[in-house]
């Protein structure tokens, strides 16, 4: 039944090796059932019901992409869009979280329909490489920015607008603690070296009396604060269809990137650099998008750690499946991810922000008309507290640059729309 449903032996992998390779991708990406809820409950959502409405999303993606697409390539709500969700959506603008996980159901619906009419293969390919990077590092900063407010290094004040905290005080010292932690064990190979350097803080903030014991498993909690909770009354606003579009661009480039990333290494790309059943896992994480806003939780993307799986040897959709019913067996330590303080998951937010800052080195800094636009993102997303203020000004930058720059006709017809629409958007919004 398995080598019919995944063509194991076609693909030199075998239930043993998938089954490691599943196990392997989960221990890398656990983190996100203590980031997620916490990310999240900053926007006033139950932290219980985010943490289910996360393990039942996840596992809903891991397993349509893998019996769908048969792709090894794990699912789980997105760093970054979460952070999108909460401090920018909800935070910044002023929405509720019903009116936030509106959005992201729209952006999911729109996904789906792109991928079933293959129109995303044109966006992407109409959107300068440079400012995919500049948006993902911008990303990135944003993240890091979070990591340090969260664990009080970095605090509010009037004068300098930011300054640095109480070094010194206990989430600070246990943020610090939690970033080299992480940095150290991914360094020496660890799969789970994000999870246990949450977990080993969250020991010593135990220790010290920071937070109280509660547990490690009982029954999940209710779904039912988040479930349904949708709220479309301003869904055709003009500053929350930004919203949905900047879900969606997000989403789109960085589940681009990841299937790109992990079919290299996996093998899966054919000889003209194409990925197979590309659609199928396209429609996989964009259906996993709007049945997780249904639940409760921010975008499902599909996860870069999906990379550890396959150097373990995962070549099919089995170890997608695997990290599935993982993701459900998780339902059951909700008291564990509950304990977990802010500061904790610093060090997750910033090994991510490292990873989503990488793709730096591939800007041509010679070319100040590409370089120029990608500074303009990565520093305006952490400054203005907003991803879609970055993404927005990042496009106006760009087309503006090349215009005056005499280098208008390099710019395709998309990027000039965007950035038109972007421009309007500041007028009558401000």
């Amino acid at each position: 039944m398995l080598e019919k449903l995944f063509q194991l032996k076609a693909n030199g992998t075998t239930v043993r090796t998938e089954v490691i390779a599943g196990i392997t991708t989960f221990l890398t990406m656990a983190y996100v059932i203590f980031v997620n809820p916490a990310i999240l409950a900053d926007a006033g959502m139950d932290k219980g019901a985010v943490f289910v409405a996360t393990c039942i999303a996840a596992a809903i993606g891991c397993f349509i992409m893998g019996f769908v697409a048969n792709f090894p390539i794990a699912q789980a709500p997105g760093m970054g869009l979460n952070a999108f969700f909460t401090y920018t959506v909800v935070l910044g603008m002023g929405h509720t979280w019903q009116v936030a996980l509106a959005a992201v159901f729209m952006s999911g619906v729109l996904f789906i329909l792109l991928s079933l009419f293959k129109i995303r293969e044109l966006i992407i390919n109409s959107i300068p490489l440079s400012l995919r990077t500049g948006i993902s590092a911008g990303i990135g900063l944003f993240l890091a920015f979070i990591a340090l407010k969260n664990s009080g290094i970095v605090v509010d004040n009037p004068a300098t607008l930011v300054s640095m905290g109480h070094i010194n005080s206990f989430p600070a010292v246990m943020g610090a603690l939690a970033f080299f932690l992480t940095i150290a064990l991914v360094h020496r190979g660890y799969k789970a070296a994000v999870m246990i350097a949450i977990l080993a803080v969250t020991a010593l903030a135990l220790l010290f009396g920071d937070v109280q014991y509660a547990g490690v498993m009982s029954m999940p909690p209710s779904i039912a604060p988040t479930f349904l909770q949708l709220d479309f009354s301003s869904a055709f606003e003009l500053s929350m269809l930004t919203v949905v579009f900047a879900f969606l661009f997000v989403d789109l480039f960085d589940t681009a990137g990841t299937l790109v990333g992990v079919s290299q290494k996996a093998g899966i790309m054919d000889k003209d650099g194409n990925i197979p059943r590309l659609n199928k896992a396209l429609l996989a994480d964009s259906t996993a998008t709007s049945v997780g806003a249904l639940l409760g939780t921010s975008n499902t993307t599909s996860y870069i750690e999906s990379v550890a799986g396959v150097a373990a040897g995962g070549r099919t959709g089995l170890t997608a499946v695997v990290v599935g019913i993982l993701f459900l067996l998780a339902l059951f330590f909700a008291p564990l991810a509950g304990m977990v303080p802010a500061y904790a998951t610093a060090g997750a937010l910033f090994y991510v922000a490292i990873l989503m800052m990488s793709g730096l080195v591939s800007i041509d800094w010679r070319d100040l008309t590409e370089a120029a636009p990608v500074v303009v993102v990565c520093l305006l997303m952490p400054l203005t507290f907003s991803i879609a203020d970055g993404i927005s000004l990042g496009f106006i930058s760009y087309a503006a640059i090349k215009l005056l720059s005499g280098k208008g006709r390099e710019v395709h017809i998309s990027v000039w729309v965007l950035a038109a629409l972007f421009t309007l958007k500041f007028i009558f919004t401000a």
